[in-house]
């Protein structure tokens, strides 16, 4: 990023309390865009805090979060997320009663359709052509993401590495400019995550989106981002390339042993 150049995303000493306890404590970040950064850190580090307060789940008590050089740091989930910030969670997050299409197909319904309410009784086209544009994209985004079963399986009937891509699926169908990955890998085994690390490569490659990405899989951290943030009881310990914070003493010493 230049010097004259506005950061996708800009965390300014956002500090987070419970009670007495800091969460968060004067935590300052900023990525660029198309940025793939990795923090990284203990149980109980603020991890999933920091993702709580840049998606618009948990207000900050102290700092500001800007996106694209504004100020929403008191603005909805909801209003960020229409904004281009998306998030997967850590605990799989799909409606299991509907279809994969459908799972993925929900993420874009916030943009409604022509006709209003009618619309849907009678079948307007006003209100099909919407519907069918948008169940073309989300079954082109499964494909790029590798999901390469029947799309009208039930969700509830997916092993966890398929509802994993699914959720990245949904996450990116309608157009990410900031993915909230929080422990994408959790529950997979060596090869799914090989190929979930691949699946974000292409599609990060293809996309342009910038990358958080949250994960115990320290490995899997190194290889796929270019900056890591290391977290530590609510503040940060260290940041920098994935060579200098292996070599951080600080680091090796309170998380990477």
């Amino acid at each position: 990023m230049t010097a004259d150049a506005v950061p996708l995303l800009e965390l300014d000493a956002v500090g987070v309390r419970f009670g007495g306890v800091r969460a968060l404590d004067e935590v300052s970040l900023s990525v660029a865009p198309g940025e793939v950064v990795g923090i990284i850190g203990p149980n109980g580090a603020g991890k999933s805090t920091l993702f709580d307060v840049i998606s618009g789940l948990r207000k900050p008590t102290a700092g500001r979060v800007r996106f694209r050089g504004a100020d929403v740091t008191r603005r909805s989930a909801p209003q960020r997320a229409r904004a281009g910030i998306r998030r997967t969670f850590q605990r799989q997050q799909l409606f299991d009663d509907l279809s994969v299409l459908d799972n993925v197909v929900a993420a874009q319904d916030w943009r409604g359709g022509g006709g209003g309410p009618l619309a849907d009784v009678v079948a307007w086209p006003a209100r099909r052509r919407p519907e069918r544009t948008r169940r073309e994209q989300a079954r082109r985004t499964l494909e790029l993401c590798g999901f390469d079963r029947d799309v009208a399986l039930s969700a509830g009937t997916l092993a966890i590495g398929e509802a994993r891509t699914v959720e990245f699926a949904r996450a990116i169908v309608d157009g990410a400019d900031l993915l909230l990955l929080d422990e994408p890998t959790s529950g997979l085994g060596k090869a799914e995550t090989r190929r979930f690390g691949e699946t974000l490569d292409t599609v990060h490659a293809e996309q342009g989106f910038s990358v958080l990405l949250v994960e115990h899989d320290v490995g899997f951290v190194m290889e796929h981002a270019s900056r890591i943030l290391v977290l530590h009881l609510g503040r940060v310990l260290a940041a920098g390339t994935p060579a200098e914070v292996r070599a951080d003493p600080e680091v090796r010493a309170a998380y990477l042993g």
